[in-house]
């Protein structure tokens, strides 16, 4: 039985592609579910898929830190 592919070769441009599609797609999304209550459970369970998601390609960025100045957020 075939595996999964655990490699992928996206750039920082296809990230930044799929992360905006699903952005718009979570906020559609929460506008449909603010405007038509009947169908909350599906539409509820997408947007905390799409959340989730989001969250998990957030905890893999890497974020820039100057190694040779102190750090000064903000």
């Amino acid at each position: 039985m075939p595996g999964y592919n655990t490699k992928f070769d996206l750039s920082v441009e296809d990230l930044d592609l799929i992360e905006a599609a699903l952005r718009r797609k979570k906020q559609e999304l929460a506008a449909r579910n603010h405007d038509e209550v009947p169908d909350a459970g599906e539409s509820c369970a997408n947007l905390r898929g799409i959340h989730d998601l989001l969250g998990r390609i957030h905890n893999q960025k890497v974020f820039f830190r100057p190694r040779n100045a102190p750090y000064i957020g903000g």
